[in-house]
């Protein structure tokens, strides 16, 4: 489905080959798909309040649930969850389109007990920076980023939330906070160590990036770097030398990403090579 491709920049090999006789038949295909997949957001909008975007975690990012369509039929903001299981996310936001149904305003500057068996939770105001990152579905039903979001914010078993001094460490990167830090969107405390090469220091673009099954992270400008010139520095620094870093945030364990440039887009597939380390 071309969606897909638009929103999440997947890259399939034989899609980049398909330049032949059938294309047109494959864009109707695809037309027809996205066409599809539209009529059944509004018919779920229509029947429901909204429909639910699901996705589960992976090796790395936790999994999250949004709405599609408390906008466009309520006027409302949308909400997006993170973290939790999603069957219990997607419950949260049906819950909250109920609410709204009846004609409640959900606000950022207000506790609510009823949504998570008497844990608090929160709503705060995403920030559009986020938008590209995981709110592509909606960009592609409405057309544009032009629409505001919430994000519910679940606290821990001590009903502290993830900006309190108390909040359990273990669970700070299973829902980002979507209105702050646009300058470091990495799943990775910012003075994380991280391998480089003096290259990259001195002014080399950051073409490839190895996210290693332990969890390092490696950021080169060649295929095949020099790791006697190897350094280790701060996540946070990289990211402030080169913010277009911060667009392969999603990097999974075990997976590497390339570009040709520093203005082109990213391409990403799994490590299968990953046979010399920086600790052999």
């Amino acid at each position: 489905m071309s969606f897909f491709k638009k929103l999440f920049g997947i890259n399939n090999e034989e899609d980049s080959k398909s330049e032949s006789s059938d294309q047109t038949e494959n864009n109707n295909d695809d037309e027809l798909a996205d066409l599809e997949t539209r009529n059944q957001f509004k018919e779920n909008i229509d029947n429901f309040g909204c429909h639910l975007c699901l996705f589960e975690a992976d090796n790395y990012l936790p999994g999250f649930v949004y709405s599609i369509g408390l906008f466009e039929k309520f006027n409302h903001p949308e909400i997006i969850c993170f973290g939790l299981n999603t069957e219990v996310m997607a419950k949260i936001i049906n819950h909250a389109c109920d609410l709204i149904k009846e004609g409640e305003v959900l606000k950022t500057d207000k506790l609510y007990d009823e949504f998570l068996n008497n844990y608090p939770i929160q709503f705060i105001e995403v920030d559009k920076a986020f938008y590209a990152n995981y709110l592509g579905y909606g960009s592609w039903y409405y057309g544009d980023f032009d629409f505001p979001v919430l994000q519910l914010i679940w606290t821990d078993k001590q009903s502290n939330f993830p900006w309190d001094e108390d909040f359990n460490e273990d669970l700070k990167f299973k829902q980002p906070l979507l209105d702050r830090n646009t300058d470091f969107k990495f799943y990775e405390e910012r003075n994380l160590g991280v391998y480089t090469t003096t290259q990259v220091l001195e002014g080399e673009p950051i073409l490839f990036v190895f996210h290693n099954e332990d969890g390092d992270w490696q950021f080169y400008s060649s295929s095949e770097p020099n790791l006697e010139e190897a350094i280790l520095v701060s996540l946070e620094q990289i990211t402030k030398s080169d913010p277009t870093i911060n667009e392969i945030y999603h990097l999974q364990y075990g997976y590497k990403a390339w570009r040709q440039s520093k203005d082109d887009d990213w391409e990403y597939e799994e490590d299968i090579d990953e046979e010399e380390t920086l600790d052999e």
